[in-house]
């Protein structure tokens, strides 16, 4: 019987069968600017001629499933004949979902994918308790470890004792990836270029240009130089979609300091936005989310277990997540968390290889277990008990 993993995402759905690979597509359906009429979906993205002003039509609000129409779209794109040609009456399936979820949603989550899908039997689980599985599985001397999720839509911080979490360490912090961009769309459209319009493209330009700073004030100090003394300063040449098709880091040498620069290019000239924008992984209140950065609330959420967890927590600290592949990520949390924690404390921060398919490759390995058949509801359970047996067998 075969096993298809799905980590469903607020932006990428990672989806592949358990004896295979992964593939990262992105969870929503656009629409372009010219051909208005016609919608695209998942990664039928890449025959958009034109993705300026795409349109993006998201499943997921604020880190919720709330538009069941798109998401069926969507998979039964990813089901079908095109991609995954799954036989759902031979498969399996393991699928994602946020903490605390609405009960309505796993409601409608149960319903489609037993009554019209059809699978033959189906695993609801927390994206982090698949990194957490996949955390021990490869490092099984360790009992616990904490995981920092920074997704799409929020942060959330998980600590997990042998592969059970602790509900009462888990904490959400409202900033994600959307916000990162959306603010940098506003200060960009503030500064210097109306893209309000542009998700796509400044999506590219964050995951291109933005880094963590090691010091956010010396880093400031030095985007304020002029000149060639500026090393923050770089120019992101834009893409126009017919001659230049992804937008790119001009090089240094290549920059014009003074005058009018290169004629046919249009250009972002970035300085403290590189590293402004990611800080507010850091320090949400920089714009008024009063709520904590990430290495404070690690120690927060570690501060509320008991203390003879506490050390063990501390040296396993698993950063998953599209934001954990900004530069200097791993690092400034490191550094961060160890000037609040007890120097009788070791603390090491691990930043998987993929951490944006961490999650995934727990699911798979959880699929190869003995005790998988015990851990799904199958289609004939539901058929007799409804929604209750799954509410007693997932642990949302």
């Amino acid at each position: 019987m075969a096993t298809l993993v799905l980590d469903n995402g607020a932006y990428t759905a990672k989806i592949g069968y358990s004896h295979g690979e992964v593939s990262v597509i992105p969870n929503c359906q656009f629409r372009s600017k010219t051909a208005r009429l016609k919608t695209f979906t998942a990664n039928q993205i890449d025959e958009v001629k034109d993705p300026s002003g795409l349109f993006y039509i998201l499943p997921f609000q604020k880190g919720y499933l709330v538009n069941w129409d798109v998401q069926r779209q969507v998979w039964d794109y990813l089901f079908g004949k095109e991609m995954f040609q799954v036989d759902f009456g031979e498969t399996s399936v393991i699928i994602t979902e946020p903490y605390f979820n609405f009960s309505s949603i796993q409601e409608s989550m149960n319903e489609i994918l037993f009554e019209e899908y059809q699978f033959q039997a189906a695993l609801r689980v927390n994206p982090g308790a698949l990194s957490a599985h996949r955390y021990f599985h490869d490092n099984p001397s360790e009992l616990c470890c904490i995981i920092v999720d920074t997704g799409y839509s929020f942060t959330h911080i998980v600590p997990y004792c042998r592969s059970k979490k602790k509900q009462e360490g888990i904490i959400r912090i409202n900033v994600g990836g959307k916000l990162l961009t959306n603010h940098l769309k506003e200060i960009i459209s503030y500064r210097q270029l109306h893209v309000m319009d542009e998700t796509h493209v400044i999506n590219q330009v964050k995951e291109d240009v933005c880094y963590v700073a090691a010091d956010f004030y010396k880093d400031m100090e030095t985007a304020k130089l002029k000149g060639e003394d500026n090393s923050v300063m770089v120019d992101y040449v834009l893409p126009d979609f017919s001659t230049i098709k992804k937008g790119y880091i001009k090089p240094r040498e290549e920059m014009v300091f003074s005058g009018k620069p290169t004629a046919g290019e249009q250009i972002l000239r970035l300085t403290n936005e590189r590293f402004a924008v990611p800080e507010i992984l850091f320090h949400p209140s920089d714009i008024g989310i009063q709520e904590m950065g990430i290495p404070e609330a690690i120690v927060h959420s570690i501060n509320n277990l008991p203390e003879e967890m506490q050390p063990h927590f501390y040296k396993n600290i698993v950063l998953t997540g599209g934001n954990a592949l900004l530069p200097g990520f791993k690092d400034r949390v490191y550094s961060e968390v160890r000037k609040l924690t007890p120097t009788d404390y070791d603390v090491s921060v691990i930043l998987p290889k993929n951490p944006i398919t961490y999650s995934w490759e727990g699911g798979k390995l959880i699929s190869e277990n003995d005790d998988f058949e015990d851990m799904v509801v199958t289609r004939e359970d539901y058929e007799e008990n409804g929604h209750v047996v799954c509410e007693e067998k997932f642990d949302i």
